[in-house]
């Protein structure tokens, strides 16, 4: 051999003693550290009380020393520990007594945990109550509007088209928009808006300092001349149409057969249409128009530009008039030359509430006229009327269609009546 290969080994056997030397130093190092941490000569750090504590179980001891062995790279360099520190530190916990020191504190502390969490779950309740209560009625309140009263526009006389537009727009711009298209339509237009205000429907005229963003039109689909024709209704659809378009709005018309809904509605309207008259002649002497004014005046009624005089109600409402049997109307100044041989008691059947009442007072006033102009009740033949054809007259041409009226769903003097029969 060289002694290049004499200087490797003996190089081998010195590095080889060498780890050797130095794992017996380290385990005995570490054996040293676990004996003076388990030793029982110490006093117990948790219980420094007790002056005799229980023997330390050796086989545990030995049982630990080989588990410190394996963790001896984690351990490198690690310090001697102090016994001051350690007694201290409350990680050891001698097994004989931990049931005593540590269960107690537990058991005291579940209750004040638990009060807390009681106190917490009973709370809310108080707090979320009230939110539930005041945030949906802040919405219903925004978006609550209330549905068009039937004095206003009825769906069964009417045919009612819906606007809502994002601004409000003054109603003075929206019945200017479409008027020379609506004057062609041959039927009433009601137009109605929803006051932000007041919180109500309100008829819209045009005169009133008004901004709505709420509309309902509604075409009328029945009067005296007769039901909706075609043309009427393709004028106005179209015409609701555009004023969407001018306002930025969204509009509902509804699809329903317009038509045949009018012409039903016009069938039963000829039905009930009467109007009762009862007409006072002179016996010779013409009635002077002074004391026809007098008379008429003294009842209560009012001369209107229509060339009669209307009796109305408490409520503003015609229930009866009186004009000129011949054909020269009743005006202020032509009643002080003013004479003639007749005049007439009209009274409107479908427009009046309690027509049979309303005929009875319409009646007494006429015999009043009739005594103090020297006149005669007669009927349209000129025939003498008494008591018994007045009562077949109050009983079979009032009330008999007033009753139907009702059965129909459109009471005689309501506002729906008015309109039909205008």
């Amino acid at each position: 051999m060289s002694e290049l290969h004499w200087g490797l080994a003996g190089l081998s056997v010195i590095v080889v003693g060498g780890v050797y030397a130095y794992n017996s130093w380290q385990e005995y190092r570490h054996r040293k550290v676990a004996e003076s941490v388990l030793r029982p000569e110490h006093d117990d750090v948790l219980l420094k009380v007790q002056p005799v504590r229980p023997p330390v179980d050796e086989a545990a001891v030995e049982r630990l020393e080989p588990v410190f062995a394996e963790e001896g790279p984690d351990l490198l360099g690690a310090k001697e520990p102090d016994l001051e520190l350690l007694e201290e530190s409350p990680v050891y916990v001698e097994p004989a007594v931990q049931p005593e020191v540590e269960v107690a504190p537990q058991v005291a502390a579940e209750p004040e945990q638990a009060e807390p969490v009681a106190a917490a779950a009973d709370a809310p309740e108080p707090v979320v109550a009230p939110a539930a209560k005041v945030e949906p009625a802040a919405v219903k309140e925004e978006i609550a509007v209330p549905d068009v009263p039937v004095e206003l526009l009825d769906p069964r006389i009417e045919y009612i088209v819906a606007m809502e537009m994002i601004e409000a727009v003054p109603v003075r711009q929206i019945l200017a928009s479409q008027r020379e298209t609506l004057l062609k339509v041959n039927k009433p237009v009601h137009w109605i808006g929803f006051n932000e205000t007041t919180r109500e429907w309100v008829p819209l005229r045009g005169e009133e300092e008004l901004s709505v963003r709420r509309l309902r039109i509604g075409l009328q689909l029945v009067n005296r001349l007769g039901p909706l024709a075609s043309a009427d209704l393709v004028g106005f659809t179209a015409a609701m149409q555009a004023l969407a378009d001018d306002l930025t709005a969204v509009a509902d018309m509804p699809a329903e057969p317009v038509l045949d809904q009018a012409a039903a509605i016009d069938r039963f309207c000829a039905d009930v249409d009467l109007e009762i008259g009862l007409n006072l002649v002179s016996r010779g002497i013409a009635f002077p128009g002074t004391k026809i004014r007098a008379l008429a005046e003294a009842a209560g009624m009012v001369l209107g530009v229509g060339g009669m005089f209307t009796r109305y109600d408490d409520d503003g409402q015609p229930q009866f008039s009186l004009q000129n049997y011949e054909n020269t109307p009743l005006t202020a100044d032509g009643l002080r030359n003013l004479s003639t041989h007749g005049l007439t008691f009209l009274l409107d059947v479908p427009c009046v509430d309690h027509g049979e009442r309303v005929f009875q007072q319409m009646t007494e006033l006429a015999k009043r006229f009739a005594d103090t102009l020297q006149g005669a009740l007669v009927d349209d033949n000129r025939q003498p009327l008494g008591e018994a054809q007045l009562e077949h007259i109050r009983r079979e041409f009032i009330g008999k269609p007033q009753a139907v009226m009702r059965q129909y769903g459109i009471a005689a003097g309501s506002a729906q009546s008015r309109r039909l029969f205008s």
